[in-house]
């Protein structure tokens, strides 16, 4: 018998697509199988057709068509103030919650957790700010709505388990709120198009919280790049391997066994958005190129049962588990300039902490993990270079933020300093939501790849045909405050 939650099909929740939190924080009996199998519903069929040579080739799905205006390059109105609602806080909610105390312009006007002990905890550390006590929304799984609903908000910040991000969002763009969201956006190919078309209705942004394009190194490479250092770009690759099976397991990490589930249910990657956003950025994804195509291959799924063998008590809940999801995935995706990018995820097999973080172009490559470079002509006798002498090509928030605060190496604190900044001065985010859609799209896509051996599937053009008009994003010129 498999404990793994119910598969979360598309008529989940009210008529009005909400998901209650229940589903995520409690014990359910399903079928793992069909979950995963119900998130990729429609892709491999309607997405692949019969090449020249007989193998399955990606066809060009035709887009819906738009509801809405274009969010590309839309600036956010001017504001003096953000006032701020944070739904989630568990340990990333907690662990960002000072990072946006320590913002200028930003007071947290709300919070919510259906854990009523985290939710006043969260209050508590606003007050202990010299901050005013914010409103707490605790009654039950649903009370986000209420949340979102408030009209004293700007911006909600959404850090809760992974499937509930979708109707979290929708709830928050409805409302008429901009809503940044931890990664991935949503779980399903039809979720990622209703957050686009929601965006483009409501006229707010909804964006993809990717702490690791503002890695950095991430950063410096980055303005490299776009300054022509790597010649005409190549390849580039990029990974999550962080070996997460302590946590997995631990039974007060995460609050319940949400993420371990989803190893029950998904054969594919289940966090692309580490490695793909910064590669995106690169190669200027969806501003002067797309990704077209996407083929994702996966190992046996060994190391999960193996860790729970070695680690975990007869009697334990995780042994009624059946996991599924590939130790390794290995996804390769097509650009339209012909460009070719590697995504890896593995958080159950030994292995140190990596994200690859690799771009290649007619003048040389950078690696990274550890960090190293070769170019031409600074280069030669096939020696790698120091990449620390390249420091002069810091992005300018790394210059003025030499040693920032918070979490992941400075990562997190210049991620929300940005979004405040742009929303306080009346500028365009960095990344919007196609950016969103695109960098979550390997999730249910890599699924329905594996399953189909390795079948490519094409990726949508969320943007409707706009990626042709080259467009700035992470590598921006310092405002003028």
């Amino acid at each position: 018998m498999n404990d793994a939650a119910p598969p979360l099909n598309q008529d989940d929740g009210d008529d009005d697509g909400s998901v209650s939190r229940r589903r995520v924080l409690r014990t359910t009996a399903g079928a793992a199988g069909a979950a995963g199998a119900g998130l990729a519903l429609g892709a491999l069929g309607a997405g692949t057709a019969a090449a020249a040579d007989g193998s399955a080739a990606p066809a060009e799905a035709a887009a819906p068509a738009r509801q809405g205006r274009t969010m590309a390059g839309v600036p956010f109105q001017r504001r003096g103030t953000i006032r701020l609602g944070i739904i989630g806080l568990g340990n990333r909610g907690q662990s960002m919650l000072p990072v946006f105390l320590a913002m200028p312009g930003v007071q947290v006007v709300a919070v919510c957790d259906p854990v009523r002990a985290q939710a006043e905890r969260a209050a508590a550390t606003v007050v202990k700010a010299g901050r005013p006590a914010p409103a707490v929304y605790a009654k039950d799984e649903d009370d986000y709505e209420n949340l979102t609903a408030r009209g004293d908000l700007d911006l909600v910040y959404v850090a809760t388990p992974w499937e509930t991000h979708f109707a979290m969002a929708k709830s928050a763009l409805l409302n008429g709120k901009h809503v940044g969201v931890e990664c991935p956006a949503a779980m399903r190919l039809e979720e990622l198009w209703a957050l686009v078309d929601l965006s483009e209705r409501t006229r707010r942004h909804c964006m993809q919280l990717e702490n690791c394009c503002y890695g950095r190194n991430e950063m410096r490479v980055l303005r490299m790049a776009h300054a022509g250092l790597f010649g005409e770009l190549l390849h580039g690759a990029g990974a999550y391997h962080h070996d997460l099976r302590d946590l997995l397991f631990h039974p007060d990490y995460y609050e319940g066994p949400w993420r371990r589930r989803w190893h029950t249910r998904l054969r594919g990657d289940l966090y692309p958005n580490h490695a793909f956003g910064p590669i995106a950025n690169y190669m200027g994804v969806n501003r002067g190129d797309r990704a077209v195509s996407v083929s994702s291959f996966g190992t046996p799924a060994l190391s999960m049962a193996e860790y729970r063998e070695a680690h975990m008590p007869a009697g334990d809940p995780s042994w009624k588990e059946s996991y599924v999801s590939s130790d390794r995935t290995i996804s390769m995706i097509r650009t339209a300039k012909g460009r070719v990018i590697r995504l890896e995820h593995d958080v159950s097999s030994p292995h140190p902490y990596s994200r690859i973080n690799s771009l290649g172009g007619t003048k040389g490559v950078f690696e990274d993990y550890p960090a190293r470079v070769y170019l031409e002509p600074d280069h030669s006798n096939h020696q790698w270079g120091s990449f620390a002498a390249y420091a002069d090509w810091d992005h300018w928030l790394w210059k003025e933020h030499a040693d920032p605060p918070g979490g992941h190496g400075g990562m997190d604190y210049l991620m929300v300093f940005r979004l405040t900044q742009c929303m306080r001065l009346g500028l365009a985010p960095d990344f919007d939501v196609y950016d969103a859609a695109t960098w979550s799209a390997p999730v249910p896509l890599s699924h329905a790849s594996i399953r189909a051996q390795g079948a490519p599937l094409p990726i949508p053009d969320f943007t409707r045909g706009e990626w042709r008009t080259e467009r700035s994003g992470v590598d921006s010129d310092k405002p003028s405050e």
